[in-house]
């Protein structure tokens, strides 16, 4: 089923993330602790893994972790920002520069995949989820972060009283995300959401800390060029509206999700119809009985 989020300029949102290497781990507060409690949630998974792809690594800490926690697995660190991928520590991780949607890897060739807050920077969680899917093995697991609809909702409504322009990016509700893992035939889906606040001294330091962790507006319906100086100044008073105790707040919903890759033959549904796949082992396998 279809999302309905606002169109990413998918070229803009790359360049932002690449010129952000370099400042995103000092501002990545609520990326670092997001990534903390994802990787947390694999205690409760029985896993032994061999290739584990963290899918939008950004500067590989959580691909770290994953190595560290799975020292004889591959550990493949994807992400679409060559200087993001410059920026992996040292370690044994594979970095790979691409297209989350476009995964350059083989079909049932991944046990787990790991995304922490990558998958809201899709242009179509549809092709998106139909490619993780590919890639997992059977009962692999998708485990990821994202954001949801109350995410910067403060920076929206100060915004929605200057203009009708889009100057925060939309993110995905948490029913519909669920719902699309059981149209795309994932097994068990499992979500849940957590709030946090992020409070500032001021708008200004809001709106930096964004730029520098590469997450401002990349909508595809912005306004181009720079923002005008009484329409910035329009956005900073309505913010107003929300200061308490003398700082600014900004909500960040998180989703967190999980799910397992189909077991060979187990339907889904595509757009044009049903689909049962199958591994070659599965497919040799059921030969040899066959002949047997």
């Amino acid at each position: 089923m279809p999302l309905s989020l606002t169109d990413l300029d998918h070229r803009a949102a790359r360049r932002s993330f690449d010129r952000a290497a370099g400042s995103y781990d000092q501002h990545a507060v609520l990326q670092h602790e997001v990534r903390r409690r994802l990787l947390e949630r694999l205690d409760y998974q029985d896993h032994t893994p061999t290739r584990v792809l963290d899918l939008g690594c950004g500067t590989g800490q959580g691909s770290a972790a994953l190595q560290r926690r799975f020292p004889d697995a591959q550990i493949i660190a994807l992400d679409w920002a060559p200087s993001m991928l410059g920026a992996l520590p040292g370690g044994n991780a594979a970095p790979l520069c691409a297209d989350m949607q476009k995964l350059p890897l083989g079909s049932r060739s991944i046990d787990i995949v790991f995304s922490n807050l990558a998958v809201q920077w899709s242009t179509d969680p549809e092709t998106l989820f139909a490619e993780i899917r590919r890639v997992l093995r059977p009962r692999g697991l998708f485990l990821f972060s994202t954001f949801g609809v109350d995410t910067l909702h403060e920076l929206r409504g100060a915004w929605a009283k200057v203009d009708a322009d889009p100057h925060v990016n939309e993110f995905a509700d948490i029913q519909d995300l669920g719902d699309l893992l059981m149209a795309m035939g994932y097994v068990e889906p499992v979500l849940d959401m957590e709030m946090f606040t992020l409070d500032y001294p001021d708008v200004i330091s809001l709106m930096r800390d964004l730029k520098a962790i590469g997450a401002h507006n990349a909508a595809a319906r912005r306004r181009a060029g720079l923002t005008g100086k009484q329409r910035m100044q329009g956005m900073i008073a309505a913010y107003e509206a929300y200061r308490a105790d003398g700082r600014y707040p900004a909500s960040w919903e998180v989703v967190y999700g999980a799910a397992f890759g189909p077991e060979d033959g187990q339907p889904y549904r595509t757009g044009q119809g049903e689909v049962a796949e199958f591994s070659l082992d599965a497919l040799r396998s059921s030969r040899v009985r066959r002949e047997s």
